[in-house]
């Protein structure tokens, strides 16, 4: 319903709620730099909306109405990620849960979730949107009919699996040793790869705004995150405001940490 470009920029938005809601139910406090990251990462996200906005007037292969319902989705998408997010790093942190562990509890359950939820996609019916011949939400069946008819389907079937379990190990293992904000800033760096390989093999055209939005996500992304405090160290007057940032920053964690241990 979009473009692969544009799913991958609009991913930028779990960055937004992955912040906040760490204020939320980690209790974190958001330096001013990060929250002007977050409103900066929003005004990025609307660019690139604009852009697929004018572009779904020209595209032959998706109609506007497709193009808009596929950014709300994956915008809406990005809320359940960044929940999950959060919610590993709390428990990663407050149980030492071992990375592999916690990916292959993640697997387990989320086979036998969407296992059982194949039974009633089966019967839901979809329109065009099911991409199958009985247009339903999910056609299992109809799934293995195709691995039969073309056994190269299980080649790309498992790539993809081990290719999620290395993805997902090392994407914990970022959460566990940083925190799940950054885990959410390096993932965010596939768009240029994707995007320049879908540029390249001629799936999409290029699109001014998007590259204009792109660079006000990596703007908004590198100062939530801070990569913009080793540049203000060599300026004296933001030294010393840096200075003045990071001893209010350990005493905010320091009264956190004692109200955690009282609790």
């Amino acid at each position: 319903m979009t473009s692969a470009s544009s799913f991958q920029m609009l991913r930028g938005a779990v960055i937004v709620f992955t912040g906040l809601l760490s204020v939320a139910f980690l209790e974190r406090k958001l330096m001013v730099s990060q929250w002007i990251g977050i409103f900066i990462t929003i005004t990025g996200l609307l660019v690139v909306g604009l852009a697929d906005f004018v572009s779904g007037e020209k595209d032959e292969q998706h109609k506007l109405s497709e193009v808009i319902t596929g950014d709300l989705l994956i915008i809406m998408a990005q809320v359940i990620v960044a929940v999950q997010m959060v919610l590993e790093e709390k428990f990663v942190y407050k149980h030492d849960v071992h990375p592999l562990r916690a990916v292959g509890t993640e697997g387990f359950f989320g086979f036998v979730t969407l296992s059982l939820l194949l039974i009633p996609m089966y019967y839901i019916p979809a329109g065009h949107f099911g991409n199958n011949p009985r247009q339903v939400l999910e056609d299992s069946l109809d799934a293995f009919c195709q691995i039969g008819n073309q056994p190269m389907i299980v080649l790309a079937l498992l790539g993809n699996i081990i290719s999620i379990a290395f993805f997902n190990f090392a994407g914990i293992s970022v959460t566990k040793e940083i925190n799940a904000t950054t885990r959410m800033v390096l993932d965010s760096l596939r768009t240029v790869v994707i995007w320049a390989v879908s540029l390249a093999v001629g799936w999409e055209r290029f699109h001014g705004l998007q590259v204009l939005g792109f660079i006000v996500l990596l703007v908004g992304a590198a100062l939530y995150n801070g990569l913009h405090k080793p540049v203000m160290e060599k300026i004296p007057c933001c030294a010393r405001f840096l200075g003045q940032s990071s001893s209010e920053e350990r005493l905010l964690s320091g009264s956190t940490a004692s109200v955690n241990q009282d609790t």
